[in-house]
């Protein structure tokens, strides 16, 4: 079987073939979420050297160190209660969660000993690496379909967390052109997939960008994800009391729909090349377009939710305790040039001006939490 010549490619031309023209969000469902056969759905390693892409995570323990750090802080917003949820959408092979349990059972046992983990996973395949990752913190584990999550049935008191998650949530793609604001659809020609714009398969798409006030120039393409919000909504309506922490590269509405990006925010990853053809590899390769962090605000106040912090990731690192684990580092009795490469490491995940520390951001919304006070809120250097 060869990159560009496999079953889920087939399913899909078959698919345009017998039903008509797809919308991109459709056919990025497919490449992604296809059971047994998308980029996420089937076996293979994602992240790290033998994947296709970093995250922050396989940068350094600490990263998520801090996260814990931030997290212990929320659950004394919350009044230190007997019992406390974390919950991880979409946590890969459980290296994040493995990270946050670590710190949290080593510097806070008073909320470890109540703690319970919930991994929201699509995979199922995904479940013994977490589970192998996970296995110091195993009487602490449980595991929900992305279904079970949204069924409206689950509830709890904490913490949901994710990180780069809604940039992989199938969108759909639009272009304004001189009749107005149209959608990109996925057609198939001579057995090869490729685009048309008809008129947009549901309203919610403008309504969506009026809700920004965004209008998109002449020629302009750009990505509206409709899942986002309403994953927000699910994650909003099964949380009691706690807070929500999402990290991912994107920005407000206004940057993101600025006029000089013509073409949009969509990429593909594969085997840590970018790509701009989607129709490439088809479930072979990531892909993923830019979060609307201003939607995820207005959605979530709509849903009960309170914006407590959005900024850059090295801001929230600063504030929230990267400082601290680079202290306890330079006290171990580890080598200088072991130090120094720790330092040059980490250095990855603060970098501001394109690197990882300006081009993720992070937003803290919280729920029933009176007036919280987080790490993250602290003043850079005071």
């Amino acid at each position: 079987m060869t990159e560009n010549d496999n079953i889920l490619q087939e399913r899909i031309y078959n698919r345009i073939t017998t039903q008509g023209r797809i919308t991109f969000a459709d056919f990025m469902a497919a490449c992604l979420y296809e059971p047994g056969l998308g980029y996420y759905t089937s076996p293979g390693r994602k992240v790290g050297a033998e994947g296709d892409f970093y995250t922050s995570i396989t940068v350094h323990a600490a990263f998520g160190r801090v996260i814990a750090r931030e997290i212990a802080q929320m659950w004394r917003c919350m009044g230190t209660p007997a019992r406390f949820t974390l919950v991880e959408c979409g946590a890969a092979n459980g290296r994040l969660a493995c990270d946050i349990m670590n710190f949290l059972a080593d510097r806070e046992p008073q909320l470890y000993q109540g703690l319970q983990l919930i991994l929201v996973e699509r995979e199922p395949s995904l479940e013994s690496a977490q589970r192998e990752m996970l296995a110091a913190h195993i009487d602490r584990l449980a595991w929900l379909s992305p279904e079970e999550f949204a069924s409206g049935s689950f509830t709890f008191s904490g913490c949901l967390y994710s990180n780069e998650l809604i940039d992989a949530l199938p969108t759909h793609r639009v272009v304004m052109t001189t009749d107005g604001l149209k959608e990109i659809y996925v057609i198939c020609r001579e057995g090869e997939c490729s685009e048309e714009a008809g008129e947009q398969s549901t309203p919610e798409i403008e309504a969506h960008l009026k809700r920004v006030n965004v209008e998109l120039h002449p020629g302009q393409q750009a990505e509206v994800n409709l899942n986002a919000p309403q994953w927000l909504s699910s994650a909003a309506r099964a949380l009691q009391q706690g807070f929500i922490l999402t990290i991912d590269y994107g920005y407000t509405a206004q940057e993101l729909y600025a006029s000089r990006r013509k073409l949009g925010t969509l990429l593909c990853y594969y085997r840590h090349q970018t790509e701009e053809n989607p129709y490439l590899r088809i479930g072979l390769q990531d892909i993923t377009s830019h979060v609307d962090f201003t939607t995820l605000m207005k959605c979530g106040e709509e849903s009960g939710l309170q914006n407590i912090w959005f900024g850059e990731q090295y801001r929230f690192l600063l504030s929230a305790g990267i400082i601290e684990e680079i202290e306890e580092i330079e006290r171990s009795d580890i080598t200088e040039e072991e130090k120094l490469r720790l330092r040059l490491t980490l250095k990855k995940l603060i970098m501001p001006e394109g690197g990882m520390g300006d081009t993720f951001k992070i937003l803290i919304q919280s729920k029933g939490v009176t007036a919280p006070s987080l790490l993250c809120q602290r003043r850079i250097g005071g």
